[in-house]
């Protein structure tokens, strides 16, 4: 345990974990789902942790073309859907995750994209399992994206 003499108090304890505590930011977002609170009456927001996940999930299920004024914002996504389904879509459907995520959110690191093609169901499962850095903790998103033909 290191201390500090600030004046005439002393900080004793654990500085490190102090310093990282105390960088933190906090983070909001809009709940989609736009639940509320029984007794404030109002929309309960996303904090921390599942706002940067939500973030990521709105980032991936982006189209090209679909914000005004951000027409390269997005993963495009459902415009590989008709692509035919084999190994050079999976690897378009990687590289686009990948590019949105490090282009528009640099508070999360990427693990891991798993892809799984379900020919049968005409859908392709995505898990994006990542880091999120001012935390230090994984979190996981998944998306189904499905051919509604």
């Amino acid at each position: 345990m290191a201390g500090l003499l600030t004046g005439d108090k002393q900080i004793s304890g654990n500085l490190e974990q102090a310093r990282i505590v105390s960088k933190r930011k906090p983070h909001r977002d809009l709940d989609l789902s736009l639940k509320i609170h029984p007794i404030r009456k109002d929309i309960i927001p996303l904090k921390d942790d599942a706002a940067i996940k939500n973030a990521v999930r709105n980032l991936l299920v982006t189209n090209f073309y679909e914000r005004p004024f951000q027409d390269d914002l997005g993963a495009n996504l459902r415009g590989l859907l008709f692509e035919p389904s084999g190994f050079l879509t999976e690897i378009q459907l990687r590289d686009n995750i990948r590019n949105v995520i490090n282009k528009y959110e640099p508070r999360v690191k990427i693990n891991n994209i798993d892809i799984k093609d379900d020919i049968d169901n005409n859908s392709y499962n995505i898990f994006v399992n990542f880091l999120i850095k001012e935390y230090d903790t994984e979190a996981s998103v998944e998306i189904v994206l499905r051919r509604l033909r």
